[in-house]
């Protein structure tokens, strides 16, 4: 049953941390919903064991909205995978989660975040340039699944 729109959570309803192996149900139904090759279990279970890994949801209550997952590794601010459930898109929690990637780089001393975004995916790739991200390239055919290109991404991270 579609949620109503008194239903979408205000800012003050929700809150981010860190990803749980309890988490990962509602994970991967949101990676399914998303994604035409969602990431499997194993890779979820992975991410969080990965020591540079910095995996963060944003919840209200035991409901997960979303999620990000990113990588801190030499200097860079990896964004690995962004989603966010489809009947609460449109309300900030996807700029709310960049904004916890973007901490958590900032606070290992990244300066730099990249990512990459489908050409066809032009919600994200406007949530990511209204973060200061720029195209510095692409990757041909870089989405097995579908031979699309990936755009690459920059920011350059202030202190």
């Amino acid at each position: 049953m579609p949620k109503l729109i008194d239903e979408r959570p205000e800012p003050r309803d929700f809150a981010i941390d860190g990803m749980t192996e309890g988490d990962l149900e509602q994970v991967l139904a949101i990676e399914r919903e998303a994604f035409t090759a969602p990431w499997s279990r194993a890779s979820f279970r992975y991410e969080l064991g990965n020591p540079r890994a910095g995996n963060r949801v944003v919840r209200r209550g035991a409901e997960v909205l979303g999620y990000v997952c990113v990588w801190a590794i030499a200097g860079e601010l990896k964004i690995n995978n962004v989603a966010v459930r489809a009947d609460v898109r449109g309300n900030g929690l996807g700029a709310a989660l960049l904004e916890a990637a973007i901490e958590f780089g900032r606070a290992r001393g990244c300066f730099e975040a990249t990512l990459e975004v489908r050409p066809s995916n032009r919600a994200a790739a406007a949530l990511y340039r209204r973060f200061g991200f720029r195209a510095v390239g692409r990757r041909k055919a870089y989405y097995q699944e579908t031979g699309e290109d990936a755009i690459l991404m920059l920011k350059e991270l202030d202190g």
